[in-house]
């Protein structure tokens, strides 16, 4: 049974894996005394059996927890998004007093996350949504922290986060976000990007194999030479592990035995549809998203498989062709990256939240799923301009993109003759071509919307909002009121 004694700071509720590494972190912290307490007594005193070191405080009741809590009682439930989550909140809530602290540290909807903290609000608790970032290990020895909530509660809350998180250039990787959802919002978006990225790196992983003709091991040295100068990564520096590995059983490179069927947790399909309501292109990351549902489309893959007759070859390269799929992939990430902070803008300005963008990059850069070198470039970015209306805007990645243009194209074109899918640069480059393009043929698309629907127009030449008669005498008028 667990303590009466009112002695530890902090507390963690759900002992998965996440959860566990989580309190084993915060344990390991000077000044730190972990409560702990899951839904199965088993769990606990098997956590509390095989880490004697970290001292924790074990309940088998939500009571003692509770009890076990220096005032203010700050806990972070760990357990699955959804019910579960709901049913600890009220057992908290129940029992925790105005100044307490509840944070939700899974995977929550930013839009749950909001009504949560309305539903707690009037009882005098904080609730916190946490976006924490970094897998199994990163909760261990260091995540990326993404907190909202309110400012007071930050006060307390901040500096134990900060004692457990990952420490980029001397600087811990957690920053108070935002108000209510701001935290999981943000979490969302790491994780959208996170889909974009990988697909950039699947896709030119196909390149370099289907076009270039190289075997995985030798696929492995390119992305280890790529991982020491730009486009260095935590997801770069995987893959050439990954392309390493052979199968023990087969003795075949371990990824030719994967089943190409990519499955997803719901982040990213959130990130598109949160997008579309915001009114934000983020087409690099809705392509990674479709591209996965693509890949499980067994049926009709097959299908098309049996009546297509014939497949382009792959096009003739030369040695040049890693380095020029090399600059393709950067363009293509930074796109993906700058898709991801104009929704984080969008979602800012419709509910209200004051982002830091710069502290965003800074915290993105240890303990992270998508850490890269180029988000100190990210976050100077914001830092000389935080209105920048894009990031392909500010001057380093403007010309990041101009160096890589050329070799961008030719990439996309000869995956294109070469019958190689790249939903993820093609995207990416049609995204910059819609931004740099003179004159856009959605002129066309207003002019049908007018003739089908009456849906007006504006014009170039002169101010105002206009209207053909298409089934009349096809005179123009000027539409008032708008």
């Amino acid at each position: 049974m667990g303590s009466s004694t009112a002695r530890a700071n902090i507390g963690v509720v759900g002992l998965a894996v996440m959860g566990s590494n989580l309190a084993r972190n915060l344990a390991s912290r000077e000044g730190n005394t972990v409560a702990v307490h899951n839904r199965t007594y088993a769990r606990t005193e098997q956590l509390v059996t095989e880490h004697p070191e970290a001292g924790f405080v074990p309940s088998e009741s939500i009571d003692d927890f509770v009890a076990s809590l220096a005032k203010p009682r700050t806990a972070i439930i760990m357990v699955q998004a959804g019910k579960g989550t709901d049913a600890v909140i009220d057992q908290l809530a129940e029992r925790f007093e105005p100044g307490d602290i509840i944070v939700d540290g899974g995977n929550a909807n930013f839009q749950d996350t909001i009504a949560r903290e309305q539903r707690i609000a009037p009882t005098g608790i904080h609730f916190v949504g946490a976006g924490i970032s970094g897998g199994e290990e990163g909760a261990l020895h260091g995540p990326s922290i993404m907190p909202g909530g309110s400012a007071e509660s930050y006060e307390t809350l901040g500096p134990i986060l900060a004692s457990i998180a990952a420490v980029a250039e001397g600087e811990p990787c957690v920053t108070h976000v935002g108000t209510d959802g701001a935290g999981h919002f943000v979490k969302m978006i790491h994780n959208g990007i996170e889909y974009a990225d990988m697909q950039l790196i699947a896709e030119a992983f196909d390149l370099l194999r289907t076009v270039g003709g190289l075997e995985p091991a030798a696929i492995a040295d390119v992305f280890a030479e790529w991982n020491r100068g730009p486009l260095e990564s935590y997801l770069i520096e995987i893959t050439a592990e990954v392309l390493r590995h052979v199968d023990a059983a087969t003795g075949k490179p371990f990824v030719d035995v994967v089943l190409d069927q990519a499955g997803s947790k719901g982040t990213g399909v959130w990130t598109v549809q949160n997008a579309l309501d915001l009114g934000v292109p983020v087409g690099g990351i809705a392509e990674a998203v479709f591209a996965r549902a693509v890949s499980g489309k067994q049926a009709q893959r097959e299908a098309v498989r049996r009546v297509v007759a014939s497949r382009p070859q792959p096009q003739r390269v030369d040695a040049s062709f890693a380095d020029e799929v090399a600059k393709a992939l950067y363009a293509s990430k930074v796109v993906a990256y700058a898709q991801g902070f104009d929704m984080i803008t969008a979602g800012a300005r419709k509910y209200g939240w004051d982002i830091r963008k710069d502290r965003i990059a800074k915290i993105w850069r240890g303990g992270c799923i998508i850490r890269a070198q180029f988000l100190n470039r990210i976050a100077e970015a914001y830092d000389e301009d935080p209105d920048v209306a894009t990031l392909l805007e500010a001057p380093y990645f403007a010309q990041a993109v101009a160096d890589g243009e050329r070799a961008w194209r030719r990439v996309v074109a000869t995956a294109a003759q070469s019958g190689v899918p790249v939903p993820g640069f093609g995207a990416a480059l049609s995204y910059y071509d819609s931004l740099a393009v003179e004159r856009l043929p959605a002129a066309l698309v207003q002019a049908q919307r007018d003739y089908f629907g009456a849906h007006t127009y504006q014009r170039v030449d002169r101010p105002g909002t206009f209207h053909t008669q298409w089934s009349g005498d096809r005179t123009e008028s000027e539409v008032p009121g708008h």
